[in-house]
């Protein structure tokens, strides 16, 4: 085991060895075939990884492959010269084969091959990774704020938003690796050259001087040992220089590259009947070969109507319903088509969230043309369900021609509760408040959290990044959107399908609860209405196991469910304290005891239950208190937390909800023991 973790440096030295020690032709025949072998498993893993990280020490392998071809070439021409040409039966074979009994002609095909692999492939290969080391590295900013938004929206967790760092990190390294390893590959098709003509030159040389022998013997002799090395040389050399070229421009996929090949070419089976068309057409041009034109031709139509029969529209699961290709589906006569009554109620049903888009946003999220938006609107789904326990619907997408090119709607329930604009070819930075300098761009607000920011062009996103400006992409504006509305809207999407759902999903651990539960205690709508009081105020719904085991407990003497919401708050402070304290500490604004004398006396009660009627005067100056205290406090939390007493929070909450909505009501009996409450201001009457 341990020769086997010690074989690349074992490898390496043997190597180096070859430059220095003779090799006797059986070992430089084996040693020809390995590095053959070893170039075509290499050329074969870069075409079936499915992104290039797949293959990540490709740059140490290039520089020791192409060690080993020097090392070879060195050890052949020591042996073509001080063995009258005989450097093996690899050579000889190859040489034989090659020149055909015409040394011209071989000439030619061997350097032919050099400059095919020198000037296309290892020139090309070496550009290709010069740019991609170049806009990875530019790309690394962007893509390190893409990583932060979506960590703050709720879109991955901080092991996913590490391993993406890290994804980047190394991306950043292969290609710069790759920028540099590509020159090893250049300077080793000049060397092959160069060693051509000293095997050539100096084997002639070295034949009439030494052995006596014709002119013509040992031009022949040399001209076989030259060309058969050089080509054996040079067929590795060329399966590697392929690699390379393909491992750079190999974009991620989810598949192999002769899968994405044959999917990709299946997709448009049209091409293939236009190509059978016009090879058609070229029978008509005289002296053409009309038998292959026609054989191709027929092959490709066959290939084509084929693949057109089979085609099928294969949809990622899940999406079927989430996604409308982001156009009209309307039939061509839609009076027709309406005579029908049963048409017109399929048109009635309306979708739980919608988004639409103006025609310039379209290629933004629309997934055929590359963009990553569905599988970003997936992920935020698994998150918000392990964060709140509740299940996302689908999300439907449509263009609409009414909208500004460059703006977006979000419906709930087909109507209206947001909207953005996006310059597409812009970046969004924000403004966190502590800037050192300022950037030139297009004022604007940050559609989710109301932040003051500027559209700036590209080449402005570093500068922007070094004044203290969070720089975001397009894309993550819009996501980060529709998942704060998401999040805020969420009790509105909860229907009783979804509880129904999350019923069978508890039963299967604990089948007793639920029978007892419900609807022997409390009936789906009224839980469906205490589920919908959690969420409204940000409590995840995740641990339903206590939340009906705390609505056992209370239900059969509570009536009201207001006051039944506030029991399985106290029951779920774990999950409340977890949420909105921060290294066991909780900051938070305290009510003066007068203001909660205040509202207890305010509190009334009629058929329906309890309300609050407290007076409008003092309602002002509770609320206008409340707001100086929060703008004196702003640097100290993000989101506003008020702690009142298990009695008054209810009330508070409701009376706070119509003039500010951002702040948190907490009661001190929702807050686990061992976290530390810190009062950073305390609203008074005065």
């Amino acid at each position: 085991m341990k020769l086997l973790n010690n074989a690349v440096a074992v490898f390496v030295i043997l190597i180096i060895a070859l430059i220095l020690l003779p090799l006797p032709p059986v070992l430089l025949d084996m040693m020809f075939l390995l590095n053959i072998t070893l170039s075509l498993v290499i050329l074969l893993i870069t075409m079936y990884i499915r992104e290039p990280l797949q293959f990540s020490i490709f740059p140490s392998l290039l520089l020791i492959s192409t060690i080993f071809r020097l090392g070879l070439n060195i050890s052949s021409t020591r042996s073509i010269l001080g063995n009258e040409g005989n450097a093996g039966k690899v050579v000889k074979t190859v040489g034989d084969f090659v020149l055909g009994g015409n040394m011209v002609v071989g000439f030619i095909i061997f350097i032919i091959v050099v400059l095919v692999q020198f000037i296309v492939i290892t020139k090309g290969a070496e550009r290709v990774s010069e740019v991609s080391a170049r806009f990875t590295l530019d790309a690394m900013p962007g893509k390190q704020m893409s990583i932060d938004a979506d960590l703050s929206s709720g879109l991955i967790n901080e092991e996913q938003a590490r391993e993406r760092r890290r994804k980047i990190e190394r991306e950043a390294e292969f290609y710069g690796s790759m920028d540099g390893a590509t020159k090893f590959v250049k300077g080793d098709a000049i060397m092959s050259i160069i060693t051509a003509l000293i095997n050539f030159v100096g084997g002639i040389i070295i034949g009439m001087v030494q052995s006596g022998a014709g002119f013509d013997e040992v031009l022949s002799t040399y001209s076989i040992s030259t060309v058969g090395n050089g080509i054996v040389v040079q067929i590795p050399a060329l399966l590697v220089s392929t690699a390379t070229g393909m491992i750079v421009t190999r974009a991620a996929s989810d598949s192999t590259l002769s899968s994405d090949v044959i999917k990709q070419f299946k997709a448009q089976p049209i091409t293939m009947i236009i190509a059978s068309i016009v090879l058609f057409f070229m029978c008509l041009i005289p002296g053409m070969p009309r038998i292959q034109l026609l054989i191709l031709g027929a092959g490709f139509l066959t290939l084509g109507l084929v693949v057109q029969r089979k085609a099928v529209l294969v949809t990622p699961e899940g999406s079927v319903s989430e996604i409308d290709a982001l156009k009209p589906e309307e039939p061509i006569n839609e009076t027709e088509y309406f005579k029908d009554i049963d048409h017109i109620y399929e048109i009635l049903p309306i979708d739980a969230i919608e988004m639409e888009f103006g025609y310039s946003l379209i290629p933004l999220v629309d997934e055929s043309s590359g963009s990553s938006f569905i599988d970003r609107v997936v992920m935020f789904r698994k998150q918000f369900a392990l964060d709140m326990g509740m299940v996302i619907p689908a999300i439907r997408l449509r263009d609409n021609g009414m909208l500004n090119p460059n703006q977006y709607v979000i419906k709930l329930k087909g109507e209206e509760v947001a909207r953005g604009e996006i310059l597409v070819d812009y970046y969004l930075a924000l403004d966190p408040g502590n800037l050192t300098g300022t950037v030139d761009g297009i004022d604007t607000i940050e559609p989710a959290y109301g932040i003051p920011s500027k559209w700036i062009t590209p080449d402005k996103r570093e500068i922007a990044e070094i004044y203290g400006y969070t720089v975001i992409d397009p894309l993550s504006v819009i996501v980060t959107h529709l998942a704060e509305t998401i999040k805020k809207h969420a009790y509105e999407l909860l229907s009783r399908q979804d509880i129904n759902q999350i019923l069978e999903n508890v039963k299967k651990n604990n089948p007793s609860l639920v029978e007892d539960v419900v609807p022997n205690m409390i009936s789906v709508n009224s839980l469906q209405k205490v589920l919908c009081n959690l969420l409204k105020e940000g409590v995840p719904i995740r641990d339903m196991e206590t939340i009906l085991e705390t609505i056992s407990d209370y239900a059969s003497s509570v009536r009201d469910v207001e006051v039944l919401t506030e029991y399985v708050r106290q029951a779920l402070k774990r999950t409340i304290t977890r949420k909105w304290s921060e290294g066991g500490q909780i900051k938070v604004i305290t009510l003066d005891s007068e203001i909660e004398k205040s509202i207890i006396n305010s509190i009334n009660k009629n058929e329906q239950g309890t309300y609050l009627a407290l007076d409008p005067q003092l309602t002002q100056i509770i609320i206008s208190n409340l707001m100086d205290c929060i703008a004196k406090v702003k640097d100290l939390i993000n989101v506003p937390i008020i702690l009142t007493s298990p009695v008054v929070r209810i009330y508070f909450s409701k009376m706070l909800e119509q003039f500010y909505q951002e702040a948190v009501v907490l009661s001190y009996n929702e807050l686990d023991s061992s976290v530390q409450i810190q009062a950073v201001a305390n609203v008074t009457l005065d």
